[in-house]
């Protein structure tokens, strides 16, 4: 699938703030920052991977912005469509949680420097040239109307020109504060997608069914959302079981030209850093249908979400090589010399 052609990721960059050692906020004298955002982290987890990506978004036209631009641009990140505009970048507090403690976050991003994007000034057809893929989430349409907008003629033009166009719905119902419907604009944008990443959950959702969690539930939402929504064509999902915020276990399971997959189950025992997660399976997932048939993909994208947990920060910083040890089994963890 368009190996050689880049990739395409839309969406807010945010400022992460956090307390050092699982502190809570009001123990810190001082806080780690990040900056992250999830289409951003799929981007440049990708970029890392070795992949031709630019990244489409709004940053502060000031010290802050242009920190966050440096910091794309160390990731591998072409950056040279970002706007900057006189609104702050968003930002948000996390406590990371530990054992039976919840990690926690608050966000501060109503007023942003996305929210504010220019939606008439991207020429998505000129961006979309030498594209492949394109990447958005359910974040990007729940900003703002601008947002909004921009996000649909981009799909609109992908479509149009034949590119792969995975969809990760990511419904927060608490965004949708400037008078839009969320599921209907979810199902509206889903339905000029071309990849599905999300299960039950996301579907039920969207459609306003209520399918079981169990295989055969998901295999029956799949084909409900191919039904409904007839560009999708391949509906990939992640499953998390959470003994603790310190322990994970995950397995991936898809709905591909009429076929179940599934990957065996991969257990996370010390977690580092659960952020990023979803974003690090999209990009494991964008990466090995660009280069895998998709049980393959599967795999590579289940173990690329299980090495995320074990890296600080937003973006999965690991190779090809560490990855497909890990679908290879190797996962002791020994020292290499």
């Amino acid at each position: 699938m368009s190996e050689q052609k880049k990739i395409i990721t839309f969406g807010e960059v945010l400022l992460r703030l956090s307390p050092a050692e699982n502190r809570k906020l009001m123990q810190a004298k001082s806080l780690d920052f990040f900056f992250g955002g999830t289409e951003m982290n799929v981007g440049a987890s990708l970029a890392y991977l070795g992949e031709p990506v630019k990244h489409i978004t709004a940053v502060s036209n000031d010290l802050v912005g242009e920190a966050a631009l440096a910091s794309m641009r160390q990731y591998g990140l072409d950056v040279s469509s970002v706007q900057k505009v006189n609104h702050p970048i968003g930002q948000y507090v996390l406590e990371v949680g530990s054992a039976m403690r919840s990690s926690q976050i608050a966000y501060n991003r109503l007023h942003g420097s996305f929210a504010n994007i220019q939606a008439d000034q991207i020429d998505w057809d000129a961006e979309f040239e030498d594209a492949g893929f394109f990447h958005w989430t359910g974040i990007s349409p729940a900003i703002s109307e601008n947002a909004y907008q921009a996000l649909k003629a981009a799909l609109v033009s992908a479509q149009a020109k034949g590119l792969h166009i995975t969809a990760d719905p990511a419904y927060r119902s608490n965004l949708w504060q400037y008078g839009r419907n969320g599921q209907e604009v979810l199902k509206e944008l889903v339905s000029l997608s071309t990849i599905f990443i999300g299960g039950v959950n996301e579907i039920n959702e969207i459609l306003g069914t209520s399918f079981s969690q169990d295989q055969e539930g998901f295999v029956a939402a799949s084909k409900e959302l191919m039904q409904q929504c007839p560009t999708i064509t391949q509906v990939f999902d992640k499953i998390r079981t959470g003994v603790s915020a310190s322990w994970q276990k995950i397995y991936g399971r898809a709905w591909v030209a009429g076929e179940y997959l599934e990957t065996p189950e991969l257990e996370i025992t010390q977690v580092v850093d659960r952020i990023g997660t979803g974003d690090a399976y999209a990009a494991g997932l964008i990466y090995g249908l660009r280069h895998f048939d998709a049980a393959t993909a599967l795999e590579f994208t289940n173990a690329a979400c299980a090495l995320k947990h074990t890296i600080l920060g937003d973006v999965n910083l690991v190779s090809v090589a560490e990855i497909t040890e890990v679908m290879q089994g190797n996962t002791g963890g020994r020292i290499k010399r």
